[in-house]
């Protein structure tokens, strides 16, 4: 199978490095650390563990400091441990209820395309962790509490526990006014434009150092399929393992899709050119090939895009007509499309320390990204008098400062966009 010449700079080998600049290690961590319940898991846990040993190092405490922890006895603790308890519990619930009030405002308002920034919003997590933490904490040390029979009250591990209830205190009122302002149109579609900005500024710095010139792919003889495992999201790519993979087996691995798209079970998911006998193949790309339920921006670049499209589209509808919101949509989008307009479509072959093609991926272009972040909007909004308007300024600004490569799709989109306005436009 040939592969299409949509781009022209080869990728030198640089040791697992992702496009981007991430490592494969970085992004299996935070595929890790990327479910919602993860961070305060992480909390209950560190609860747990502090709860089991605060008890036991009352001893180690100077007697010049003991004035400073809890004073009471038994009974006082055990009360003052309960109380913590169940008031902690019933505020998470509370943080919990306005999380799920705040996700339904953003998927009904904006896009369901962003619940997954939502979702992965480290203030509300910790802000959960901290209250399930202080909730889990009082129990542990409740729990040592009764075994302790006539023993002297811990009181570190008690007042440990007034320290938990000062921090969740502080994370409430940082929740409180960090999900306030989340939900403003601003903030969504700064917050999304920037994520973008950081992957398209790793990918660009990856650029740096280039070999010039278009690489031979040679043919290399015997051909091996490899379909894929499930059905899913073409999400991410191991680049540097699957070169090591080639490398080690004298072969060239072709991804047959673009990332971001999805692939149907049992579907052709890459070729393996010069790969000898097929044992073992498919195992070891499905190890380095992440097939997701949802497209996400550890390597996407046009999901960003997309996203940023579906809310100028839904701000669009009938429903709403909030022109307004559309065109702080094209703000940000022409910002990353001017980053995009100066740099050259780098061509996807990846090659190895002696100059040799080894893995061979499907890019979007400049054009591709173009059409999407312009022709949809377009579309919906030509009867609206802001968002063409805007539309022609931002291609007329991104036509003075692109590369001479990206200059004539430029000046091709205008003249598209001229023609489906018509007369009116002119």
């Amino acid at each position: 199978m040939s592969t299409p010449p949509m781009h022209r700079t080869p990728v030198p080998a640089t040791s697992s490095v992702e496009p981007g600049g991430q490592s494969t290690l970085a992004r299996r961590l935070r595929t890790m650390l990327r479910p919602f319940w993860v961070v305060p898991a992480l909390w209950s846990l560190f609860a747990v563990t502090l709860g089991l040993l605060a008890p036991r190092v009352d001893g180690l405490v100077p007697d010049a400091l003991l004035p400073y922890f809890f004073p009471g006895d038994v009974e006082g603790a055990r009360s003052v441990l309960s109380t913590i308890a169940g008031a902690m519990i019933s505020v998470t619930g509370l943080v919990f209820s306005n999380t799920m009030v705040v996700l339904q405002l953003a998927s009904s308002q904006f896009s369901p395309r962003v619940l997954q920034t939502f979702l992965e919003d480290r203030v509300t997590q910790h802000t959960l962790g901290v209250f399930t933490a202080s909730f889990v904490y009082a129990l542990t040390v409740l729990r040592s509490l009764a075994d302790i029979g006539g023993d002297p009250v811990p009181q570190v591990a008690v007042t440990l526990s007034f320290l938990f209830v000062v921090g969740a205190v502080a994370m409430f009122l940082a929740f409180i006014n960090h999900i306030t302002a989340s939900v403003g149109v601003s903030n969504v579609l700064h917050r999304g434009a920037e994520e973008t900005r950081t992957m398209l500024a790793r990918a660009q710095r990856a650029d740096e150092g280039r070999a010039e010139g278009r690489p031979d792919l040679p043919d290399l003889g015997h051909q091996h399929v490899v379909v894929a495992p499930r059905s899913g999201y073409l999400d991410a790519l191991d680049l540097g393992d699957l070169r090591t993979l080639a490398v080690r087996n004298d072969a060239r691995i072709e991804i047959l899709h673009p990332l971001g798209t999805f692939i149907v079970e049992g579907r052709p998911l890459a070729m393996v050119h010069g790969a000898g006998p097929p044992t073992g193949w498919d195992e070891a790309l499905h190890r380095h090939v992440d097939l997701a339920r949802d497209r996400s921006l550890q390597q996407d670049i046009s999901f960003g895009l997309r996203r940023l499209v579906d809310i100028a589209e839904r701000a669009l509808s009938p429903g709403i007509n909030d022109p307004t919101t559309a065109i702080q949509v094209v703000d940000q989008l022409h910002d990353l499309l001017h980053r995009m307009s100066t740099a050259r479509d780098p061509y996807p072959v990846h090659i190895d320390a002696e100059g040799m093609p080894r893995v061979v991926t499907r890019e979007p272009t400049f054009s591709t990204l173009l059409d999407l972040a312009v022709d949809e909007i377009a579309h919906w909004g030509r009867d609206s008098i802001q968002v063409p308007r805007r539309l022609r300024e931002m291609l007329d600004d991104l036509e003075v400062d692109a590369s001479p490569e990206h200059r004539q799709t430029i000046v091709a989109k205008q003249h598209q966009l001229a023609g489906a306005a018509g007369p009116a436009a002119s």
